[in-house]
């Protein structure tokens, strides 16, 4: 599956952007040691992931915090080496959640998509098979706040999340969003 992914690190003139490859990518671990090679000064850096305008992701990383991660598509992520890396992790950090109501881990759904969540999940309980502990949510997961502070909220980034959205096309408006649209897509 092809994979675009740019690292975004912050400087005192803006952002510095830059393609990057994810060959010796494994774990989140290795993901975020990536991340912070490039910044400066234990500056905020973003990275972007997106595979083939199914899912897009953004992990953000300042200083030697834990990163925050932000999933578009939690169940076509989970199917990907890259996505899983995300996912699982979103899913480990919930850890005790009841993952029968997915609600507090799928990313701040509107009362209309509460609503269908929760037939789907009444449908999903008629089921012969239960989704489990480990069960993958369908739609957005993770901080959708991650880049409150840049000037895109948590409405908006569900926004460029939702149903029938580009992820390429959702990240080329959080870049621009950032200032640095045209360096982004100067590096795709």
């Amino acid at each position: 599956m092809a994979y675009f992914a740019a690292v975004l690190a912050r400087t005192g003139a803006g952002w510095d952007v830059s393609e990057t490859e994810l060959d010796d990518v494994e774990t989140l671990a290795d993901l975020t040691d990536l991340a912070r090679e490039t910044a400066e000064d234990d500056d905020t850096v973003l990275v972007f992931i997106e595979q083939e305008d199914a899912w897009f992701a953004v992990l953000r990383i300042d200083g030697e915090d834990d990163p925050r991660i932000f999933v578009s598509d939690a169940a076509a992520a989970a199917r990907s080496s890259y996505g899983s890396v995300l996912t699982d992790e979103l899913i480990e950090q919930d850890g005790e959640a009841d993952f029968d109501d997915l609600d507090g881990l799928v990313a701040g759904l509107d009362e209309d998509d509460d609503a269908a969540a929760s037939d789907e999940a009444d449908d999903a309980d008629e089921d012969d098979e239960p989704a489990g502990r480990n069960a993958t949510p369908v739609g957005p997961i993770g901080d959708s706040e991650l880049l409150s502070e840049f000037g895109l909220g948590q409405a908006a980034l569900l926004e460029l999340a939702g149903e029938g959205a580009a992820p390429g096309d959702a990240l080329g408006e959080i870049a621009e969003a950032l200032g640095c649209g045209e360096v982004l897509e100067a590096v795709r």
